[in-house]
């Protein structure tokens, strides 16, 4: 099967393209946000193929996996006239929750009749008003990194992009009293000056943007992983940490309440518990392994890799049927 994707999310898609199809990427010569082509930091397979918008026209497509609600018209202009969901089969994949007028935010695809509309957690699907479309959960699934821990560092890993502009969103503001209890390695793109603008010492707030083998690596030498986000779908850093083998500690929202169950972490919605919690893993090294490896356990009979291509597997099926 042929599935015409962009790059838009790559953790999510570095996972997607293990299947066994051929993924088509469209690149433009400035490889701007509607042509990144292949990813520069992750790992793909040699079946993601990099297409240029006028070698779209030509080429056959089974199947449109659409991420912005801005790609459908895209597709139709690119592939010479083919509408997604009349012409070729078509899913929309819902990767965010809900923005603006939250529990009553309308999905830009809802009431269609012409696709599946896909959400990556029950929280998504439940927040957004999907109207008469269908609709499916497909949970995460992860590219396991291998039990990586040794958690030798006394410093909590963070994994974020963009916190300065994002601020309450992902919990930057949360962050300066964390990082009293544990200092702190904030990981991700656009992390310079963090320190500076939560008005804390470098040595407590450091931030680095590194490729993904190397960010998995600088996390696993953490003694913990905080995951401070107010409002979001469910961040794969979660499940990467957990996957490594990491504690976490993380702010008991959207659907972090599933994904971290009992004996692996801390989750609440008070803060000054997490940071008791950040001390906790801090000075007892052998508590925070336990956890970790029992985080990692967890993540992996529920965000593996083989269920997750599977549940995709049968999706495209009955899309293409």
């Amino acid at each position: 099967m042929n599935i015409l994707l962009w790059h838009v999310h790559g953790s999510w898609t570095t996972a997607f393209v293990q299947g066994p199809h051929t993924y088509l990427v469209p690149v433009t010569p400035g490889r701007d946000p509607d042509g990144l082509g292949r990813a520069r930091t992750f790992s793909w397979p040699d079946s993601v193929k990099e297409v240029t918008p006028g070698e779209l026209r030509d080429t056959p497509v089974d199947l449109v996996l659409l991420q912005r609600p801005h790609e459908a018209e895209l597709a139709e202009r690119w592939l010479g006239g083919r509408r997604p969901g009349r012409d070729v089969p078509a899913v929309y994949l819902e990767h965010n929750a809900p923005d603006g007028d939250v529990p009553c935010t309308r999905h830009p695809f809802a009431d269609r009749d012409d696709l599946t509309l896909v959400h990556v957690t029950h929280f998504n699907r439940l927040f957004w008003d999907n109207g008469s479309t269908r609709t499916e959960v497909i949970e995460h699934g992860i590219v396991d990194p291998g039990h990586l821990y040794s958690g030798h560092l006394p410093r909590a890993a963070v994994v974020v992009n963009d916190p300065v502009r994002r601020g309450r969103y992902t919990g930057t503001d949360l962050l300066a009293a964390l990082g009293e209890a544990v200092p702190l390695d904030v990981f991700g793109m656009r992390t310079e000056g963090l320190a500076e603008h939560l008005g804390v010492p470098a040595d407590r707030c450091r931030s680095a943007d590194l490729p993904q083998q190397a960010l998995h690596e600088a996390m696993a030498a953490r003694r913990m992983y905080i995951h401070p986000v107010r409002w979001t779908s469910l961040g794969l850093s979660l499940l990467e940490a957990m996957h490594l083998g990491m504690p976490v500690i993380a702010l008991a929202t959207t659907e972090a309440v599933e994904a971290v169950p009992p004996g692996t972490g801390m989750l609440s919605t008070r803060p000054e518990v997490l940071a008791r919690a950040a001390r906790l893993y801090r000075e007892e090294p052998q508590a925070a392994a336990e956890d970790g490896a029992r985080a990692r356990q967890a993540v992996l009979e529920r965000y593996g890799l083989k269920r997750f291509l599977a549940d995709w597997e049968r999706v495209m099926t009955e899309v293409c049927s």
